[in-house]
């Protein structure tokens, strides 16, 4: 079994380096300045506590793989790209390649649905960054990450059971779990704080903002009939994992924030939360239900990054003050 990490940034380049590490056959797909820096220096991962330069083999497409039937692709880019790496991966990839949807959010997996028939979701629960070319960062040991996976929308089978042992042997905790969409809906509710670290910086993640968009999440979640792993599950399943993890000594300021935040930290010029804020707001649509915070903060992270802003630099305050004066205020 051969991975095709689709997406080799912070999550996708940890996860492609630690199989690397462990013996497994891996392949990155990169872009840009990244792809150049890992074809000509390799992939630098960094740990706390060590630093190690991989030889691992990266490409610029999906058509430069040259896929095999048992390839396994990890799709990890952002979900704003998922639709143009579904179709780039659709025209060169075996029709029954399995697809491992490693991404926030859940609209991921019913589009690779629409070319695949063997995809999987997974709940990644893992501190990465990526800023800089070339180079990612893991802020946990012994244990990276948590990575837990299911067929979606529902079941298990043997692929997932492998893939899962090859990560658990590669430093993840990783368990298959028959209603891994439950798990992703409870991880988009914490996702629901990303827009507010990226927009004021991540001491608002625990703010007057993060928890009313959490709380119109679940009013949405509930209406709706959607089933969702609760707080004390996913405290429960972190804990019994990183309870010893130590301080992620050598990764630098800025690496315990979102994706969100990296995003408009590498001035990338899109941000997800049309994913994750975004979706609170459609199902809010759909069944009647007001979702201002969310819908707030949708549009102020994609205008932040559309605009180019550095993360941090939207004051909590002026978002409350949006909500109160229920006025489309110029961003500072």
């Amino acid at each position: 079994m051969r991975y095709v990490i689709y997406g080799a940034g912070a999550i996708g380049g940890v996860i492609g380096g630690k199989l690397f590490q462990a013996g497994h056959e891996v392949v990155l797909i990169a872009r840009g300045a990244h792809y150049e820096a890992v074809a000509a220096r390799g992939l630098r991962l960094e740990t706390p506590g060590a630093a190690v330069t991989l030889p691992v083999p990266v490409v610029p497409a999906p058509a430069d793989v040259g896929f095999r039937e048992s390839d396994v692709v990890i799709l990890a880019v952002k979900s704003q790209d998922t639709p143009a790496a579904l179709q780039a991966l659709a025209r060169t990839a075996p029709s029954r390649t399995a697809v491992v949807c490693a991404q926030n959010g859940v609209a991921n997996e019913p589009a690779a649905l629409r070319m695949f028939p063997n995809v999987y979701g997974m709940c990644v629960m893992l501190g990465a960054t990526h800023l800089t070319p070339g180079v990612v960062q893991a802020r946990s040991a012994p244990v990276s990450g948590l990575l837990d996976i299911g067929r979606w929308p529902a079941g298990s089978d043997h692929i997932a059971a492998q893939i899962a042992a090859d990560l658990s042997a590669a430093t993840f905790s990783s368990e298959v779990r028959d209603d891994i969409p439950r798990w992703k809906w409870g991880k988009l509710l914490r996702n629901l704080a990303n827009a507010v670290d990226a927009l004021c910086g991540p001491q608002a993640r625990t703010g007057e903002i993060a928890i009313r968009a959490r709380e119109e999440g679940i009013a949405c979640l509930q209406k709706a009939g959607i089933p969702y792993s609760g707080p004390d599950e996913d405290r429960a399943r972190r804990e019994a994992i990183f309870a010893a993890t130590p301080p992620a000594d050598g990764i630098p300021r800025g690496a315990g924030t979102s994706s969100s935040w990296q995003s408009l930290a590498r001035n990338a010029g899109t941000i997800e939360t049309d994913y994750l804020n975004g979706e609170i707001v459609l199902l809010g649509r759909l069944h009647d239900i007001p979702t201002p915070v969310n819908q707030l903060l949708q549009t102020a992270a994609a205008r932040t990054a559309r605009e180019h802003r550095a993360p941090g630099t939207f004051p909590e305050h002026d978002l409350l003050a949006m909500l109160s004066s229920r006025q489309n205020m110029p961003l500072p």
